[in-house]
């Protein structure tokens, strides 16, 4: 009886610490998530109502100014703040520059010098102004541009969340496992935007970004030509008549570093929902993109963007709102604002 004893007040005793361990966990959980969250929640479309008032107008200023010398700057700064938000959180570090920066490391070698050039006169633009000078961040007029670029294609025009700090750390080290590789498949896709707090719907709405710009051949070289003893890997089917034409602009062996292929050939410089169409009809550049129309799970939803531009735009601005929460510096233990976009303080 007492052995029963003994093993019966054991037993309870693992339970209650079972219970307080997974409790404990719990709070650790909640508290993490609540961090995680701080600094979304300091996020205001009114954040500069009383400092920096026509930031917007500032901004807007100078993204027309660019585009007017140079439709590149479009896609590339939409895909610079992607980038931004993917690889630190939504910071401005990608703007940083010096040695080892992200701007050496794997896709980021590809940025647009144009989206560069387009956020370092915005920047100027807004620090011209007495009332803004050094109160406004490198990170919120990044934000600012990414919707000016898009709304001045054709895209929607969406109300943006400001408050953001600029990062103080810019390092290749973290680029290479935090953006989507061109040859992802669908489950690759929704793991990694997953962990960014983003579902299937916003990672195919996002994708549609692909309406404008170009990629260089590097990225899909692999799609158009068999590799002997290459690694399996996705590559769903392509139109037949499109992978001739990839073909002559980046022939095996002997294309240039340099050479590219629109990502939308239909209507490269208009922010529409023909990226959609152009997987339907097999004509996807990237296998990552291609891969949204092949998948039985996520085709419903190509299709609906497709044949529904305004479901298409308001995904996206939903999207890109939820974006531009990932991982928003709050406090000056991480966060600034920068005098200059390209260095720290």
């Amino acid at each position: 009886m007492r052995s029963r004893g003994l093993e019966l007040r054991w037993r309870r005793q693992s339970q209650s610490q079972s219970m307080l361990a997974a409790v404990v966990l719990g709070v650790v959980v909640l508290l993490a998530t609540a961090a995680a969250c701080a600094g979304a929640q300091q996020l205001s479309q009114s954040y500069y109502a009383s400092t920096c008032p026509n930031v917007e107008t500032l901004v807007r200023g100078a993204v027309t100014q660019k585009l007017q010398e140079t439709f590149n700057a479009a896609p590339g700064t939409l895909r610079l703040f992607f980038h931004d938000c993917f690889v630190r959180g939504c910071d401005a570090s990608v703007l940083i520059s010096g040695p080892g920066d992200e701007h050496s490391a794997g896709p980021d070698t590809t940025l647009s010098p144009d989206a560069l050039d387009l956020i370092t006169r915005a920047k100027a633009a807004v620090d011209a102004d007495a009332r803004c000078s050094n109160k406004v961040s490198c990170a919120d007029i990044l934000a600012l541009a990414a919707r000016d670029v898009v709304s001045q294609a054709g895209g929607p025009y969406y109300q943006v969340e400001l408050g953001r700090l600029d990062g103080k750390v810019g390092t290749r080290a973290a680029v290479k496992h935090s953006l989507p590789g061109a040859g992802f498949g669908l489950d690759q896709l929704n793991k990694l935007f997953a962990a960014n707090g983003l579902t299937q719907t916003d990672m195919i709405a996002l994708s549609g970004a692909h309406t404008m710009g170009v990629a260089h051949c590097a990225n899909f070289v692999r799609r158009l030509y068999p590799f002997k003893g290459a690694a399996p890997r996705s590559n769903p089917a392509m139109n037949l008549y499109f992978l001739r034409q990839l073909r002559g602009t980046c022939p095996l062996n002997k294309y240039s570093p340099a050479a590219v292929a629109m990502l939308d050939a239909v209507t490269p410089m208009k922010f529409d929902n023909g990226y959609y169409q152009t997987l339907q009809q097999q004509k996807g550049l990237l296998a990552s993109d291609q891969a949204l129309f092949a998948d039985r799970r996520s085709r419903p939803t190509v299709n609906h963007f497709a044949a529904n531009q305004t479901a298409f735009f308001d995904a996206f601005a939903a999207a890109m709102a939820k974006l531009g929460r990932v991982g928003v510096k709050s406090g000056s233990s991480d966060g600034e604002i920068r005098r200059v976009c390209t260095k720290v303080n």
